[in-house]
């Protein structure tokens, strides 16, 4: 994956002078917002982070409450979330998805079934060192029925590593048996095998299943379950078939039609940008009639608009 990603680190880097434009940027009358938008979409986050420490020995002042007394709305939230470091900030996202009133599914949703075992680890536990509280147990008080069981198998992040030919062919039988073949859902069996096996495992099960049932698996599972079980289980799969691809729904999906969920487009432009944002402009051109860049141009505005086409890289028209 190395390299996917539309920002990478800055070449001639100095984080002094980069501290010191910054400033610039904001004292005296009126925020030179472009010159802000423009650096720190330049610099990766291990970047910025010395940013914000050379700002602080510099001028004895937090660059982050600083930028967040200048700017204001979107445009605030997707410098101050630039400003964050990626693993920190999905704790963050997880956290306020948790504590606030009612649940947001979907931030739980796409954080656990989108990253690797290894990040899950991590995440779990800069949770428990921020918090002081353990991230299943959260999850689990917040959460219900066979959608809170399929989270707790995600956040045990102990999917197997690699293909079990001899097991392809009987977890496909099983899945099927589960779902298509029964009166009612056995859940348990989808949330068992899509929970604990690697992507590239799962992609021949779904060729497999497809091959035994007639179906794609997403046909199946949106047949025979619904709600917050189906979005998981259906994100689960997106991401096995394509991780990439997955954003690029998502990110579809985010400013298709009226409005805009510009939490969801913050967080997936900002949390891919140094990843794979690249894989997901080809797959989101591949998918719709239209590309990333455009989309956005035409779904945000003012400086908001800028920093993220400065993220995105690129338009693939």
């Amino acid at each position: 994956m190395a390299g996917r990603g539309t920002v990478k680190p800055h070449s001639g880097f100095n984080a002094n002078n980069d501290a010191e434009v910054l400033y610039k940027a904001m004292k005296g009358l009126g925020t030179d917002e472009d010159a802000i938008l423009q650096l720190l979409t330049a610099r990766s986050n291990a970047q910025r982070q010395e940013i914000k420490a050379a700002y602080k020995t510099l001028h004895g002042k937090d660059l982050v409450d600083d930028l967040m007394s200048e700017l204001g709305g979107k445009f605030e939230s997707l410098i101050v979330t630039l400003m964050t470091p990626p693993i920190m900030y999905e704790v963050t996202c997880l956290r306020d998805a948790i504590k606030g009133a009612g649940t947001d599914e979907k931030v739980l949703v796409e954080i656990l079934a989108s990253r690797s075992p290894n990040e899950v680890n991590q995440i779990k536990s800069l949770y428990k060192r921020e918090h002081n509280d353990d991230l299943e147990e959260d999850v689990t008080g917040d959460t219900g029925g066979h959608f809170k069981r399929m989270l707790v198998v995600l956040l045990q992040a102990s999917r197997q590593q690699g293909i079990q030919e001899d097991l392809i062919q009987s977890d496909a039988q099983a899945l099927f048996v589960a779902g298509e073949q029964k009166y009612g859902t056995d859940e348990g069996q989808f949330i068992t095998i899509l929970g604990n096996r690697s992507n590239a495992h799962l992609r021949r099960v779904f060729e497999e299943y497809r091959r035994l049932s007639g179906y794609e698996i997403e046909e199946s599972i949106q047949r025979e379950t619904s709600g917050t079980l189906q979005e998981v289980l259906l994100a689960v799969v997106k991401c096995a078939r394509s991780v990439p691809g997955y954003f690029a729904d998502s990110l579809y999906g985010a400013m298709k039609g009226a409005g805009t969920d510009d939490q969801t487009l913050i967080r997936i432009m900002v949390s891919r940008s140094e990843v794979d944002m690249l894989d997901i402009r080809a797959e989101f051109r591949k998918r719709f009639a239209t590309s990333l860049h455009k989309m956005i141009q035409g779904d945000t505005s003012g400086d908001y608009r800028k920093a993220l086409l400065l993220l995105c890289g690129g338009d693939d028209a």
